[in-house]
């Protein structure tokens, strides 16, 4: 029976990537948000219980990456599509329909590349400790947290979020992002030694200053952040 447990819990994982869709195409994006959370906690949980109760198994593998596909994957890029309607439709500038047909497909890059980097996870033995290219959790985090900060935009970035140029170029640079050749550092402690963790300390230590202060608009600020300080970290520039 225990080596159900971790498969259970990934299929909860897919129910709510299954219920963010629902959600999001009815443009409750703020469910959606409250889903994805739901998701992530459910992702993080089923490896746990796999490592605790050893069942590891090749299907729990290949199931996590297919509720992963749904959840980090096809629901930002529906999230992504939204926002440049709503781009669209907010805007006092006439667009070409074949243009905005055509930039509406543009998000769907998101679902794609989030496919194209779980599978190259799978089989990518160098990502055991760390991470090659942005972990599509983070990349939904990002796209997620926009219409958050959209309804409590506190610091005026409405007109920021909702160009359909930033979005276009957004869409890009994170869908790159997905299978980038970078590494970037897991936040996995093997022990709490300062000089062992240097780059995760000072990471947690950042989040926690900007979280209470920008709220949800900090969530993209750190997704950046996270990429920045790996590529710091990289260049052996954080000793």
């Amino acid at each position: 029976m225990k080596k159900h447990i971790p498969n259970f819990l990934t299929l909860m994982n897919l129910l709510c990537g299954c219920l963010a869709l629902g959600n999001a195409f009815e443009n409750n994006l703020s469910n959606v948000a409250v889903l994805v959370l739901a998701a992530l906690i459910f992702d993080y949980l089923d490896g746990m219980v796999a490592r605790i109760l050893h069942v590891h198994s090749e299907i729990g593998k290949q199931l996590d990456s297919l509720a992963d596909v749904v959840s980090f994957g096809v629901v930002p890029g529906v999230v992504a599509s939204k926002l440049m309607l709503e781009s669209f439709e907010s805007s006092d500038t006439h667009y070409n329909f074949i243009l905005v047909y055509f930039l509406l497909i543009i998000p769907y890059l998101i679902p794609l590349f989030s496919a194209l980097r779980l599978a190259k996870f799978n089989l990518d033995t160098r990502q055991s400790e760390s991470f090659i290219g942005v972990p599509t959790p983070a990349n939904t985090m990002l796209w997620v947290s926009l219409p958050l900060i959209l309804m409590h935009d506190n610091y005026n970035l409405s007109s920021i979020i909702l160009n359909p140029i930033i979005l276009l170029i957004l869409i890009l640079v994170t869908s790159y992002l997905l299978v980038a050749e970078i590494p970037l550092f897991a936040l996995k402690f093997k022990t709490l030694k300062w000089n062992d963790n240097k780059i995760r300390f000072i990471f947690l230590g950042i989040c926690a200053v900007l979280i209470p202060i920008f709220l949800f608009t900090a969530i993209p600020i750190i997704i950046f952040l996270y990429v920045i300080l790996s590529l710091l970290n990289n260049m052996k520039l954080i000793k």
